[in-house]
């Protein structure tokens, strides 16, 4: 028995945020959320990088940032400035440290289609000052995340196209091949860095092509054979 269970709490515990299962009644409950940085060539470019010398990086959102299928977005406070990052998301469906990449991919759940938004302005600032820019990448709808497909029923993915659109129009488009690290890699490192549960997610970098969304947008996001993400920026 949980002997936490047991234990009065000084108040409820908040709902833990959870994502539909393609084809299924079932939830999953979400975790950590990892962030690859720079994991695309063209994108690491964009961005001033070198892809040819520097390997991706990683940062944590917060599970509050979760926005699900069809959900309106809020246009986030302190910022003028937000940008859309879309990403291929892996649920994780066991946990680990220290996982060698071979072995990586046992503990895969799913995946499905997210995007990383980003307050642009509040991360420049933070960047310019050498200082943590937590604030530039996490806050309340800052993930927004499909339905999570199991692997059971897609196989391994990793070769599809995968677009962003704003208002029926293409603002990024790519194919996840072009990963410069590839998702085993991705697992086993940051099962070195950090421990890895099961409901975490891990959204893979973008490609290029990213850039600003306004007040009143409709989104579009895809990744051929998984579940599609569509939801609209509040216009206030």
């Amino acid at each position: 028995m949980n002997k936490l269970r047991c234990m009065p709490l000084v108040f409820d515990p908040p709902a833990i945020p959870t994502l539909p299962v393609e084809g299924s009644a079932d939830r999953f409950p979400v975790g950590e959320i990892f962030c690859v940085g720079r994991n695309y060539a063209d994108h690491a470019i964009e961005m001033g990088g070198d892809p040819s010398r520097e390997p991706p990086f990683f940062f944590i959102k917060s599970s509050f940032s979760i926005l699900s299928d069809g959900e309106e977005m809020r246009f986030p406070d302190f910022s003028n400035d937000v940008h859309h990052e879309v990403e291929m998301v892996v649920a994780l469906g066991l946990g680990g440290s220290h996982v060698p990449v071979e072995e990586a991919m046992s503990l895969v759940f799913g995946y499905g289609v997210g995007v990383d938004m980003t307050r642009r302005d509040r991360q420049a600032e933070a960047k310019q000052k050498s200082r943590p820019w937590e604030a530039g990448k996490t806050f309340v709808h800052a993930a927004p995340c499909s339905a999570i497909a199991p692997i059971e029923e897609t196989g391994i993915v990793d070769s599809a196209e995968i677009d962003l659109m704003i208002n029926g129009q293409i603002r990024q488009t790519g194919n996840i091949n072009q990963m410069i690290w590839k998702v085993p890699e991705i697992i086993s490192r940051l099962s070195e860095l950090f421990l890895l549960r099961p409901g975490d997610l891990i959204f893979t970098g973008t490609p290029a092509g990213v850039g600003p969304i306004a007040r009143g947008d409709s989104l579009e996001v895809s990744i051929t054979g998984l579940p599609r993400l569509a939801f609209k920026v509040s216009s206030s």
